[in-house]
């Protein structure tokens, strides 16, 4: 196994050497294309490698002069200028990260509708979806509510890109709302949070190439979805988990060198990056395949993210049940918890447990987390309330069985954690 000494100081710009990194920046048409002119500033100063591509828009609101006297060269305006006609592919390969900002609601509607009518679009359609590809809104209030929107961005978050939610205040035209691009510290921040977790992928594969005595891979099991109780042959009970959560990090454990297999409920999210997937849709199906794959492997861990039911239908009826009754009783079983018997199966793996709450009170909340740890022995649990989850920007909270927490993570702040924690593991 990988020893101690390869734990990274994942926050640490020196030490990962993130400032040789290439960005990318994709500005369409907003009066805070002034903002993300701080952006540009700061990430020059820190040493960033960075190109500016404009819209036609975006140049109504900031000259190419303001660009070029940041950068030391121009924007890119004109995607049929010559020698520029592959700038699409070009600058797509050459970027690690790209920033959409400002984004605005016709830009993000065109990119979700897989609409390419400028170098902005098409470049978003020659995307490698390897890479992050960050998108932060700037519009009215009304614009970034409208269900157009709100579905595009629903959209493209379901392609893997990361939106960076609007802040709330005083807008350009006059009105207090939703819609406001975020401050500059804070895309920054996102900015950093996203390269960290790309070059975790390059110093430990880095490491293991230059130490063949000792096994770079470290095996994953990652439960994901929810289960389906069946009532009749149509009908069934399940609930709201979409696995997304799950997928996500899956995708940064991969990217990150490890083996990972992903068990996951058959409509549940799939990891874009190539890796063992296992479907289930019942309890019983999911009980069946979490054993065999316990017992056939050796996994370093186990991140339970998966919702399964507590209760079964006693006896589901054949065919389907006549919808003319006016009523209907139908009987439940509890389903004993699964994430209990993983320690019992595999005792050597590290537990990482998931625990969903719905309730503002937090004596019951701190009871529902400890649960995990005395009855599962969880050696982590992730909690997020359901408060947080239905309205898109979830909350997660990390909880150690050695009360060391880390509070009001992020998805991407929770997989930067969760990889840490992975590296760590012959130290804990």
């Amino acid at each position: 196994m990988l020893k101690s000494n390869l734990n990274l100081n994942l926050k640490s710009n020196s030490d990962l050497k993130l400032n040789s990194k290439n960005i990318l920046i994709l500005m369409s048409g907003s009066i805070s294309c002034y903002k993300v002119c701080a952006v540009i500033s700061q990430l020059k100063q820190n040493g960033f490698l960075i190109k500016v591509v404009m819209s036609s828009a975006a140049q109504k609101f900031i000259g190419t002069a303001t660009i070029e006297g940041l950068l030391g060269h121009p924007p890119i305006t004109d995607m049929y200028a010559v020698g520029s006609v592959m700038d699409h592919i070009h600058l797509a390969r050459w970027a690690d990260l790209i920033l959409m900002a400002p984004a605005t609601a016709n830009t993000i509607n065109k990119l979700a509708a897989g609409i390419g009518d400028d170098l902005v679009s098409t470049l978003f359609l020659a995307h490698d979806f390897k890479k992050p590809f960050l998108i932060v809104p700037a519009m009215n209030t009304k614009m970034y509510e409208h269900p157009t929107t709100q579905k595009s961005m629903s959209e493209l978050k379901k392609m893997g890109v990361q939106i960076l939610e609007t802040a709330s205040g005083v807008l350009a035209c006059g009105e207090i709302g939703y819609g406001r691009l975020l401050e500059p510290d804070l895309i920054l921040k996102e900015i950093e949070s996203q390269l960290l977790l790309k070059n975790s992928t390059y110093e430990k594969k880095t490491y293991a190439e230059n130490n063949s005595s000792v096994d770079p891979v470290k095996k994953i099991l990652i439960t994901s979805g929810g289960t389906q109780e069946p009532i009749d042959d149509v009908r069934f009970i399940t609930n709201k988990s979409t696995g997304r959560t799950a997928a996500f990090i899956c995708d940064q454990l991969i990217e990150s060198g490890f083996s990972v297999t992903y068990l996951h409920a058959e409509n549940a999210k799939l990891p874009i990056l190539n890796c063992e997937k296992i479907s289930y849709t019942t309890f019983l199906d999911i009980d069946q395949k979490l054993k065999a794959l316990l017992t056939q492997n050796n996994f370093d861990f186990i991140i339970h993210a998966a919702a399964i039911s507590d209760y079964s239908v006693t006896q589901n009826t054949t065919g389907k049940i006549d919808s003319v009754k006016n009523n209907l009783t139908l009987q439940l079983n509890k389903n004993p918890k699964l994430i209990e018997k993983v320690k019992s199966i595999s005792p050597l793996s590290k537990l990482i447990g998931f625990k969903l709450t719905s309730t503002p009170d937090q004596a019951v909340i701190k009871n529902k987390i400890n649960m995990p740890f005395q009855k599962s022995k969880c050696d982590y649990v992730v909690h997020n309330d359901w408060s947080s989850v239905k309205t898109g920007q979830t909350i997660f909270n990390l909880h150690s069985n050695m009360n060391m927490n880390t509070e009001k993570l992020n998805l991407q702040d929770l997989t930067i954690e969760l990889i840490q924690i992975i590296l760590k593991k012959d130290s804990l």
